[in-house]
C-alpha cells in the first residue's frame, strides 16, 4: 500500500492540504532547541517536510515510492531523500535527535513502529507525529457523504482524530507525551474534492469500477450542495520523548 500514491503523485501534491506553520514552532519548543538532524518517515511529496524545514535543521526523508520521492526531491531539493521504508532504514549509531511522521504513522507496522522509533532516537530525543482528520463543516452533508460511501463499501471506517496519541502512549516507551490540535475549514469545489478523494489510501485500494461508482455518487452529492463542500480539518500533533 505504501506504493499506491505514486500513481497519483501530481494530484496528491496539488490537492492535499499542507500543515499549519505553528506545528514547527510547537516541535521546536518541545524539543528545547534546534535539532541537529530530522528524519521524516513517509514524506510523500513534502507536505509535512515543508513544515519540518522551518526548524532550521537538515532533513532526511524516507519515501519508499520512487514517483513520490522524485516529486519530493523536485519540490524541496535541499532535503536528502532516501527511497526506502522506515523498516528498511538503518539509523546512525547513537540515533537521531528528532523523528517525524506526517500522516504516515498508520502505514507502519503497529507491532513494531513505536519500538523502532524509540530505538532510532537518541536518549532524550523527540518523536513528532502529526496528521489531518478530514471532517465536514455541515453535519447533514457529512452524513450524506458517509451514506454514499458505505453504499459502495459497507466496511469503510474512519480512524478517530488523534488515535496515534493513544497508540504512542499505550506503548509505554515514551515520556512526556503531549498532544495539541488545530481546526481549520477548507472549501473545495466538486472537482477539487473528487481529486482529493482520488488520493485517499482506502479509495485507492478498490477496483477501478468501485472507484468510478464512488466518484460519481460523491460528485452528484457535492453538486447538489451547490458545487462545493467545506471540509473541517483537524490537525493533531503528538510529541513524545525517549527517556
Amino acid at each position: 500500500m505504501s506504493l499506491v500514491f505514486g500513481e497519483v503523485a501530481d494530484t496528491y501534491d496539488d490537492v492535499r492540504p499542507g500543515y499549519p506553520a505553528g506545528v514547527a514552532e510547537a516541535i521546536r519548543d518541545y524539543h528545547g532547541t534546534t535539532p541537529a538532524q530530522v528524519v521524516e518517515i513517509g514524506a510523500g511529496t513534502g507536505k509535512g517536510t515543508s513544515v519540518l524545514l522551518r526548524l532550521g535543521a537538515p532533513v532526511t526523508c524516507l519515501e519508499p515510492d520512487p514517483r513520490m520521492a522524485a516529486r519530493l526531491a523536485a519540490n524541496l531539493p535541499q532535503v536528502t531523500v532516501r527511497t526506502e521504508t522506515f523498516e528498511q532504514w538503518e539509523p546512525p549509531t547513537g540515533g537521531v535527535p528528532l523523528i517525524a511522521a506526517a500522516l504516515a504513522w498508520h502505514w507502519l507496522d503497529p507491532a513494531t513502529r513505536n519500538r523502532r522509533a524509540h530505538d532510532a532516537l537518541t536518549p532524550g530525543g523527540t518523536l513528532a507525529v502529526f496528521a489531518h482528520t478530514y471532517g465536514y463543516a455541515d453535519a447533514a452533508q457529512s452524513r450524506a457523504i458517509h451514506t454514499a460511501l458505505r453504499a459502495i463499501d459497507p466496511d469503510v471506517t474512519d480512524r478517530p482524530a488523534g488515535w496515534f496519541h493513544l497508540d504512542i502512549t499505550a506503548s509505554g516507551l515514551f515520556t512526556d507525551v503531549h498532544a495539541e490540535t488545530v481546526d481549520a475549514d477548507l472549501t473545495l469545489t466538486t472537482g477539487r474534492y473528487l481529486d482529493l478523494v482520488r488520493t485517499f489510501g482506502p479509495f485507492r485500494q478498490h477496483t477501478p469500477d468501485e472507484q468510478t461508482r464512488a466518484l460519481a455518487a460523491i460528485g452528484s452529492l457535492v453538486d447538489s450542495f451547490g458545487g462545493a463542500i467545506v471540509l473541517r480539518l483537524r490537525t493533531t500533533l503528538v510529541l513524545a520523548r525517549r527517556p
